[in-house]
């Protein structure tokens, strides 16, 4: 299965230890305004998201939104989420943690985009 959004083993390991700390987490991929385009992380349900917002996929077992303007851009892309000393955005909630998310991404392949067509087909 391909997955448009994944995280490395450092971020699932520190979002388990957020989720320990907060609860049920979620994120959703910030469009630039005030903390650039870092993925921003919420306790589940303190973001709302809307009709301009998709459901990308989840990383442990956290739902991961992406406005549709920002996915226009990202289509062709999956996003890796990584985490890196430093001081995250003001709103999300691994801030005072020192550490931050960061969105990296890498092109699919054509197997991969024949595979994801697929599957949303299907509606995986």
């Amino acid at each position: 299965m391909v997955k448009r959004v994944t995280a490395t083993k450092d971020a699932k390991e520190f979002i388990r230890y957020l989720k320990s700390k907060h609860g049920p987490l979620m994120f959703h991929q910030s469009g630039g305004c005030c903390d650039g385009s870092s993925p921003m992380c919420y306790v589940h349900g303190e973001f709302l998201v809307g009709e301009s917002d998709i459901l990308l996929g989840e990383i442990e077992g956290c739902p991961f939104y992406i406005s549709k303007m920002q996915y226009a851009y990202w289509q062709h892309t999956q996003l890796v989420i990584d985490v890196v000393d430093g001081r995250g955005g003001m709103f999300s909630i691994e801030g005072p943690e020192g550490k931050r998310f960061l969105t990296r991404s890498r092109v699919f392949t054509p197997e991969e985009r024949t595979r994801l067509m697929e599957q949303e087909q299907k509606g995986d």
